[in-house]
């Protein structure tokens, strides 16, 4: 089964830093896009980044748009995802979910996508807080 893996959360001031990373083994190609949502207590879960595995496309929310970046690392049917995460505001504090799941077929090619129901694997989760 897949099962997606966070790791990196911790806490920062405003303005800083931190890379999570997530880690799913025995990807197959059901699960070809892998994303980063978040929680904040009291809201629903958003989504933040996504990237499909292999083909490189990227989405964002207009949250996070040039504050960070989605990348991965495939080795064999392991795949890494990182999400660098830069100028962090305290409005980015919550719990960060990586997941599984399909990406999107457009124009004959696969695209990053952001809605939660296409993906049908999710970690624990990895907490970030940003302090003022």
């Amino acid at each position: 089964e897949v099962q997606p893996v966070e790791s990196g959360g911790g806490s920062v001031q405003a303005g800083g830093s931190l890379t999570l990373s997530c880690v799913v083994d025995r990807y197959n190609y059901r699960s070809n896009s892998i994303a980063w949502f978040y929680q904040r207590p009291g809201k629903e879960r958003e989504g933040v980044a996504s990237i499909t595995v292999g083909g490189g496309d990227t989405a964002y929310a207009d949250s996070v748009k040039g504050r960070f970046t989605i990348s991965q690392d495939n080795v064999g049917i392991r795949v890494t995802v990182y999400l660098h995460m830069t100028d962090l505001k305290p409005e980015d504090t919550g719990l960060y979910y990586c997941a599984a799941g399909r990406a999107r077929w457009a124009g004959g090619r696969w695209l990053a996508i952001l809605l939660s129901s296409n993906y049908d694997f999710w970690g624990q989760g990895t907490q970030v807080t940003v302090s003022s």
